[in-house]
């Protein structure tokens, strides 16, 4: 081939530029299906992992479940024919999942569990579980109701339960953790229990029906989300109840609604549950792709906030 002036200018140019040029990695891809937006935790959660993407630089590709498994195997199944980089999913039950995270392991894409874990045969289908310890926070619920009870040594205290969503790692783990404390006094009672799937619209009817049952023998609810007790807690009302003093309501997130319930003396405590996982997340993703080794299980720090603190601890609270 003859080379002309040009092309012999333009190589000698691109030789001199070739050290010195830099190409910017891709951004990391990210696949995320989130269970829904049943509550202002899940809420709370979505915006805290978007935010935290695009600060990131992270490519984010959402999927809302809208409460049902197999909307999010399907979204798996999209992010694997996307080949996206890493998979992660807040899990809608903790059963069923054995086929398609196979699936994503044959395509060599990790995946990492947040906030609800799986029940798997085979532990090597996910790398990691960052969030909460679900039976934890049932005890400290459980605790604090042991320590209300010596006010009052010789009653009885009869509990209805509102539970999460049937068969999630949340309510089976907050329900565990719960029974584990009580059983230490025997004038502790769970009378009813039923699932309100963490929304506020079924803990308002659940506890209807309780209250229609059992009206005045209830001293005490157990909500396994905020969102269900602030439900429970119009019904109460609504019974011509004082939610706070006729029955003692505990319950779990520690989401901006339930302080506000408890300065309005409506809610007497609840077990916090932090949501805003979407930084770690990032950290924990972009390390999962690097091949950098992680932890199986990463939990999150959380307190207990009892009515007394509510107004002081309501400016810091971010969900």
């Amino acid at each position: 081939m003859k080379l002309t002036r040009r092309t012999f200018l333009g190589s000698a140019v691109l030789a001199t530029l070739a050290p010195s040029m830099t190409f910017a990695a891709a951004p990391l891809v990210l696949g995320f299906s989130q269970v829904g937006a049943e509550s202002e935790w899940r809420t709370a959660n979505t915006v805290s992992i978007k935010d935290a993407a695009k600060k990131d630089g992270v490519t984010l590709k959402f999927a809302d479940a809208q409460q049902k498994q197999e909307n999010q195997v399907k979204a798996i199944r999209s992010f694997i024919a996307q080949k996206v980089d890493v998979i992660a999913f807040s899990p809608v039950v903790e059963s069923g999942w054995d086929t398609v995270l196979r699936e994503a392991q044959a395509a060599k894409i990790p995946v990492i569990l947040t906030d609800r874990a799986v029940d798997v045969s085979d532990k090597s289908l996910y790398v990691t579980f960052i969030g909460s310890d679900f039976v934890e926070e049932g005890r400290r619920a459980g605790r604090w109701l042991l320590e209300r009870a010596k006010k009052t040594p010789d009653a009885t205290l009869n509990i209805v339960e509102l539970q999460g969503t049937v068969g999630s790692a949340p309510a089976i783990d907050r329900k565990k953790g719960f029974e584990e404390v009580i059983a230490s006094n025997p004038k502790l009672k769970i009378i009813r229990s039923q699932t309100g799937d963490f929304t506020r619209a079924k803990g308002k009817e659940v506890m209807e029906a309780f209250l229609k049952a059992d009206g005045k023998k209830i001293n005490v609810l157990y909500a396994h989300n905020d969102d269900m007790a602030i439900g429970a807690i119009q019904a109460i009302e609504e019974a011509g109840l004082k939610p706070g003093t006729d029955i003692t309501i505990i319950s779990i997130d520690g989401v901006k609604g339930a302080f506000e319930a408890m300065m309005a003396g409506k809610l007497n405590v609840t077990v916090e549950c932090s949501p805003l996982l979407g930084p770690q997340l990032m950290q924990i993703a972009r390390d999962v792709k690097a091949g950098k080794p992680v932890a199986k299980r990463i939990t999150t720090e959380e307190g207990v906030f009892p009515a007394e603190v509510a107004a002081k601890e309501f400016p810091n609270r971010k969900y």
